[in-house]
Formats: structure tokens, C-alpha cells, sequence
């Protein structure tokens, strides 16, 4: 109370609550803590200099301190402004961006490592919503959107956000593979399985999420699925390296031998996506799916196996699939997951086609379309500005 109370002295007035006059750009202010070598900024690099200047003045507010990263430098480079607020306080963040007049802010933390949601529970913009960095609802009354589309959040399970939602055609997640890594997709850029320290002469199951995300259930999948394709390893991610002993002796209670488990260390980004094709099959963890991570496989072109559930972290991949226009490779039961991933092993031609089919969607999905997907997010913002400017409360709403 006593910091509202503060701002409040000092003066937060939001912009005049109606149509933005003719030649008006809509202020949209991006606040975040991973402008930089993160993969939030991996993702979203080109989203805030391609939006449409003429319609929008984007801000992005950096809560932490310049990494010095290639990454960082692009996002400050292309967005209209820019402003380093890591050593303000969420009161004085909040009145900037009072006095900056942003009519929609967007939290890209969430509850994540170098948030500062207490900037949003100040409200210094008329219009609030969460995008990207948390993959879940906030619970808080001071975030009255979440941005999510309707692979991820069915009708049936609206119930499980405090938020209304702004559904988004295709998928949500957005990702910048067609500006950062065409030289993947171009074959420019190649690698070997024995580079890896992988057998050249078996099939390849791989997961590269981190270990936290593994649930017992699925190892046990994991580890039947191995035991029906004897030929076959499971390439996994010292993501952190400490749980590898933990792995092979849950492994090895199941009558896995030590050396069906291949682990890796993290490597640089390109080197992760380029490697990732190397796998015959992803398996997916359905607790807490792959994000960034299902990006990175489905554009080295290797298929994926998944299993979505209720909550936004555990449907993401789902989407990314049907966004790809592979949704073949979405199951809806443990039995079918370890059948799916079975016959891709088993069945070559089917793993060659369903590859092939992968190789050709990443220049023609909508996945990896960063240009038309920036224009839907466009379209997002104009919606929800409308929805204020007509006195209304925020309601759900697709595009």
C-alpha cells in the first residue's frame, strides 16, 4: 500500500480511455529481465523491430543489465525504444512507464528468475497481459490477460486461468528460426553423430529438456520403448549434470544397461539445434513439455513425439506440432505415445516421410512464419485496446 501510495503522489495517468485518434500509434511496452543470452530473447530477437511502426511505438523495458550479448544488442538495435531500468526500483519503472503514455504493457517474466511483477501490480498501464516467459496463469488480479492460443487453452479448461485470453490463430509461441538459423535449413551448417559421441548404427531416441521436467511415468515409457527397439539408445542432456547418476540407476532398475543411455553436455545455441537433428525421434515430457526446446527439434527436422495434458506447460508442444501441420505426432495416452514412438523407430519409411514432411513446413508452417505471426500479434493489441476504449471490462477474445 505504502509503495502504491507513493506512485500514486508522484502521479500514474494512464492514457485517455478511448479510440486512438486518427494517425495515433498504440504505445505497447515489453518488460523483461531476459533481454539478452536467454532464450526468451533467442525466440523473440526480430518480434519488436518488425512490428509496424506506423501503428505501433514499441518500448522494451530491460530489467537487467546489458550481457554485452549478440542478442541484446539486436533487440536494442531494432526496437523503437529502449531503456535499461536494472538498477531502478519497480516504483520509478512504474512511473516511467506512466509518463512514457503505454497503453498496453506486457509482462514477459511472470514468476521467473529477475521478474518485478510489483511494476504490473502498480498498474501503470491502462491494459496488462503475461506472454512467453511463464507459461501458466498468474493468479493476480493486476494481470487481466494472458496471450495463449486454443491448442493450449481448449474451452474446456478456460477455468484453469484467473486471466481472460487472447487466443492467437496457430500457435502462441512464437520463435525467430527464419531470421537466426536459415544455414540449418539450408544444410549449410552440418555435424556428424560420432562429433557427438553418438553410434552411427542405431536408432536414436533423444530428450534434450531438462532433467526436472522427467516424471516417473513417462521414464518408465521411455525405458519400455527401449527394450522394444533393442537397437536403439536414449540421448539425453546433462541439463544439470548432477542428475545423470540418478537417471541410469532409475534406468537400470528397469533392466536398462548402462550403455543404451547416451548423455551430452549443453552446447552454444546453433550447435543444439543443428545437433538436434541427428535423433530419429524427440520424446517429449508431458508434464512440462518442450518450448524452446520443441522449436529447436522441429526445425532441425526430426520428429517428435507428444502427449499434451491440462495445464499451458504441458500442451505447448502440441501446439508447436499442429502449428508445423504435423499434428500425426500428438497422442492422447501413454500406450499410443510408446506405440508412436515405437513405429517411427521400427519403420523407416514412415520416419523418412514424416522428417521430409518436417524439412518442407519450416519455409510454408506457420510456426516459423515471424513476420505473420507478429501481424497477429498486432491484431492482439488493437483488439484489446478496442475492448478498453469501449469502456468494457477484458473478456476472452480470438483474432
Amino acid at each position: 500500500l505504502a509503495l502504491r501510495m507513493t506512485v500514486c503522489e508522484g502521479g500514474l495517468w494512464p492514457p485517455p480511455r478511448e479510440p486512438l485518434a486518427e494517425m495515433e500509434r498504440l504505445k505497447v511496452a515489453f518488460v523483461s529481465s531476459d533481454f539478452g543470452n536467454h532464450p526468451l530473447s533467442h525466440l523473440m530477437g526480430s518480434v519488436f523491430g518488425l512490428m509496424d511502426k506506423s501503428k505501433f511505438e514499441v518500448f522494451c523495458y530491460a530489467l537487467s543489465q546489458d550481457d554485452k550479448s549478440e542478442w541484446r544488442g539486436k533487440i536494442q538495435s531494432e526496437v523503437e525504444h529502449f531503456v535499461d531500468v536494472s538498477s531502478w526500483n519497480a516504483s520509478d519503472i512504474a512511473s516511467q512507464i506512466s509518463r512514457d503514455g503505454i497503453h498496453i504493457a506486457v509482462n514477459l517474466n511472470g514468476y521467473t528468475k529477475g521478474a518485478k511483477n510489483e511494476i504490473f501490480a502498480l498498474k501503470p498501464a491502462p491494459v496488462q497481459c503475461l506472454y512467453m516467459g511463464f507459461p501458466a496463469t498468474a493468479g493476480a488480479e493486476f494481470m487481466p490477460y494472458l496471450i495463449t492460443d486454443k491448442i493450449v487453452a481448449p474451452t474446456h479448461l478456460h477455468h484453469c486461468y484467473s486471466e481472460k485470453l487472447a487466443l492467437m490463430p496457430d500457435c502462441y509461441f512464437v520463435n525467430d528460426y527464419r531470421q537466426a538459423h536459415m544455414d540449418i535449413a539450408n544444410g549449410e551448417c552440418s555435424v556428424s553423430r560420432s562429433d557427438v559421441g553418438l553410434p552411427e548404427d542405431k536408432i536414436i531416441f533423444s530428450c534434450s529438456n531438462q532433467l526436472y521436467k522427467y516424471d516417473p511415468e513417462t521414464f518408465a515409457a521411455w525405458c519400455k520403448i527401449l527394450k522394444r527397439v533393442p537397437n536403439s539408445v536414449l540421448w539425453l542432456l546433462r541439463f544439470p549434470p548432477e542428475g545423470e547418476a540418478n537417471v541410469r540407476a532409475e534406468a537400470a532398475k528397469a533392466g536398462i544397461s548402462n550403455d543404451r543411455i547416451v548423455f551430452t553436455n549443453v552446447a552454444q545455441k546453433a550447435m543444439h539445434i543443428m545437433r538436434s537433428g541427428l535423433a530419429d525421434v524427440f520424446l517429449d515430457t508431458p508434464v512440462c513439455n518442450a518450448h524452446t526446446t520443441g522449436c529447436d527439434v522441429l526445425w532441425s527436422g526430426c520428429p517428435m513425439v507428444t502427449m499434451p495434458l491440462r495445464r499451458m506447460a504441458s500442451r505447448v508442444a502440441a501446439s508447436l506440432c499442429y502449428a508445423v501441420g504435423c499434428p500425426e505426432m500428438v497422442v492422447d495416452n501413454h500406450t499410443e505415445y510408446e506405440d508412436l514412438a515405437v513405429r517411427l523407430a521400427l519403420d523407416h519409411a514412415y520416419r523418412v516421410s514424416l522428417r521430409k514432411k518436417l524439412e518442407e513446413k519450416r519455409l510454408s508452417s506457420p510456426l516459423f512464419d515471424t513476420k505473420k505471426w507478429v501481424t497477429n500479434l498486432e491484431k492482439v493489441f488493437l483488439k484489446m485496446w478496442d475492448i478498453h476504449a469501449q469502456g468494457k471490462d477484458p473478456q476472452t477474445f480470438e483474432v
